[in-house]
C-alpha cells in the first residue's frame, strides 16, 4: 500500500522494541527517512541492523529533557525535519497491591517514563510540524486505558494520562495540519510480555507456552483469538495512522487487542 509519505522523516522512540522496529520497516518500505532512538545502545544498533537503508540512531534517555534535545539535534544535523513521530518508549513499571506495594518512587518512575517522555518529544517536534502544515503523531498507549488491571496501577495511570494528553493536543494542532492519534495494543509478543510469561512460568513451574495459555484463560478471557498478538499486527495500524491517507483520523485511540477489551469506548 502506498501511504503517500515517501520522503517524509519519521522519528521513532523505543525503537529497539519489536513493535517500533516493525513500524520502522513499514515506514522505510514506503520511502521514509528514519531516526531511531532508544536508551540501550546495543539493542538500538541491533534494531538498526535489521533495516535495509541507512538510518540515524540516537542513544538517548527521554526521561530527561536533554534526551529529547539530543534527538532533535540529530534530526537537524541530518538535514531533515520531523514529519512523523511514533512514540513507543515506555515501561510497565512496578506491580502489586495499589497501596501496599507501590512506592512514591514507583509512581514517579512510571509517570516520567510513560507520560513525560511523550510531552518532551511533542514539544521537540510538533511545533515544527505545525509550521510546515503537515504532521503525524502516534502514541502507543495500552488496553489498560480502557480496562485497567489492579496490579498495574502505575501503568494504568500513566498511559491513561498519555491518552488524555493526546486527545487535548489533537484538538489544537489538527487545525494546522498535525494529526495526533494513539494505538492501544494488548498482550503483544514483545520482550515485555516475554518477561512476564517467563516469570509466570517460573512461579507456576510450567513451560512458557503453558504460562501463556493459562494467562489467556485466567487473565484475558475476552481475548477471543487465544494468542498473543504479533508486533507486525500493531505496526500495520501505526503505519496507517502515519500516512497521508489517514487524513481524517484525529484524536482517536485504535485498539489492537484481539478482543481483550470488552468496552465499546476508548
Amino acid at each position: 500500500m502506498d501511504l503517500k509519505i515517501s520522503g517524509r522523516t519519521a522519528v521513532i522512540s523505543g525503537a529497539a522494541g519489536a513493535m517500533a522496529l516493525e513500524t520502522a520497516k513499514l515506514l522505510e518500505a514506503d520511502g521514509c527517512n528514519l531516526v531511531l532512538t532508544d536508551v540501550d545502545k546495543d539493542e538500538l544498533a541491533e534494531a538498526a541492523s535489521k533495516l535495509s537503508s541507512q538510518v540515524v540512531t540516537v542513544v538517548a534517555d527521554l526521561s530527561e529533557q536533554a534526551g529529547a534535545d539530543k534527538v532533535a539535534q540529530a534530526v537537524a544535523e541530518a538535514g531533515w525535519h520531523c514529519d512523523i513521530l511514533v512514540h513507543a518508549a515506555g515501561v510497565t513499571g512496578a506491580k502489586g497491591d495499589p497501596l501496599a506495594d507501590i512506592s512514591e518512587d514507583d509512581w514517579t518512575h512510571a509517570w516520567n517514563t510513560d507520560f513525560m517522555t511523550a510531552v518532551r518529544m511533542s514539544k521537540a517536534f510538533v511545533p515544527g510540524m505545525n509550521d510546515r502544515g503537515w504532521g503525524r503523531v502516534v502514541f502507543v498507549t495500552s488496553e489498560n486505558v480502557a480496562q485497567p488491571y489492579p496490579d498495574e496501577v502505575v501503568y494504568n495511570a500513566s498511559k491513561s494520562a498519555l491518552l488524555s494528553f493526546s486527545k487535548g493536543m489533537s484538538q489544537v494542532y489538527a487545525q494546522k495540519g498535525t494529526l495526533i492519534n494513539c494505538v492501544a495494543p494488548a498482550f503483544i509478543k514483545t520482550d515485555m510480555t516475554d518477561g512476564m510469561m517467563e516469570k509466570r512460568a517460573e512461579q507456576m513451574g510450567v513451560s512458557v507456552d503453558e504460562a501463556v495459555e493459562t494467562f489467556l484463560e485466567e487473565e484475558r478471557p475476552h481475548l477471543v483469538l487465544k494468542r498473543r498478538g504479533r508486533p507486525e499486527e500493531t505496526a500495520f495500524v501505526i503505519a496507517c495512522l502515519c500516512s497521508d491517507r489517514a487524513s481524517f483520523v484525529n484524536g482517536s485511540n485504535w485498539r489492537v487487542d484481539g478482543g481483550a477489551v470488552q468496552t465499546m469506548n476508548l
